[in-house]
């Protein structure tokens, strides 16, 4: 069984009155969550929620190939757990959209999600939206998804600077998103995880306000979990805190598996 140490850390931020981010792990199961809600009125909240829940639900469902019921087509090029992932995303997205058609006060909300699922070798990678995942390895910091935004796309195209995207006035507008419609297509992938390895999901709070240097440098200079998510958070709401902050942090363990911790939303 593969050991980690695992932590996850949320805070509302300088500016914002409600925290409209959710997360999870089960360190067991080998899953890790982070949803960035948006709607405004608490809804993001709600959509962020759903979706952690969903997400967490199906994974336990469907521990065994045998027990599963594939509500989705099943993709045969890729792993088990990515495929247990891209369906659990899409399920997610299916209540994100009946809890709106039920609730008319709640049209608009939508989240982002990234979520990582690992087995014996590799990690079983998911997202939607522009919550990203991380990976340090050798005292390097690789992103390892591709925000799906506006101003990301801008960039890709030579439109934009990374400086200029920074500070654009859209810099917060997702091209994809759960809630905006029947499927998310969540992009996929998988990465063969080494001894060392530490892999960090975050919302947009932390990337917003934190250059990759920043984040890399903090993470290098800690060994324990908990403490890159502290500081990290920390140096966020110094640099201004404009948007909910959360952080959850992974490391794949030589030895026996230190114990999980989590603490709650702020």
């Amino acid at each position: 069984m593969t050991s980690i140490e695992v932590f996850g850390l949320s805070d509302v931020g300088r500016k914002r009155k409600h925290n409209e981010d959710s997360f999870a792990f089960d360190a067991e199961e080998g899953l890790f969550i982070v949803a960035d809600g948006m709607g405004g009125h608490a809804a993001g909240e709600v959509a962020s929620k759903i979706t952690v829940e969903t997400i967490n639900e199906f994974i336990a469902a469907t521990r065994q190939k045998e027990e599963a019921t594939w509500p989705f087509k099943y993709n045969h090029e890729l792993d088990f757990n990515s495929n247990r992932l891209a369906v659990a995303i899409e399920k997610a997205n299916e209540r994100v959209m009946s809890a709106v058609a039920a609730q008319p006060w709640l049209k608009g909300m939508g989240t982002t999600v990234v979520a990582g699922l690992l087995n014996e070798k590799i990690l079983s990678l998911a997202h939607v939206g522009d919550s990203r995942a991380y990976l340090l390895r050798d005292g390097q910091l690789s992103c390892l998804t591709d925000d799906h935004s506006w101003v990301h796309e801008q960039v890709n195209a030579g439109i934009l600077t990374e400086e200029e995207a920074k500070s654009h006035p859209l810099k917060n507008v997702v091209t994809r998103a759960l809630g905006g419609g029947p499927s998310v297509s969540p992009d996929l992938q998988e990465l063969v995880f080494l001894s060392g390895d530490r892999f960090l999901f975050c919302s947009d709070g932390l990337t917003t306000m934190l250059s990759d240097e920043e984040i890399r440098d903090i993470a290098l200079a800690e060994k324990s979990s908990k403490v890159i998510c502290e500081k990290l958070i920390d140096l966020s709401n110094q640099k201004g805190g404009v948007d909910n902050i959360t952080v959850v942090v992974v490391a794949i363990l030589n030895g026996s598996a230190a114990p999980a911790e989590a603490a709650p939303a702020s």
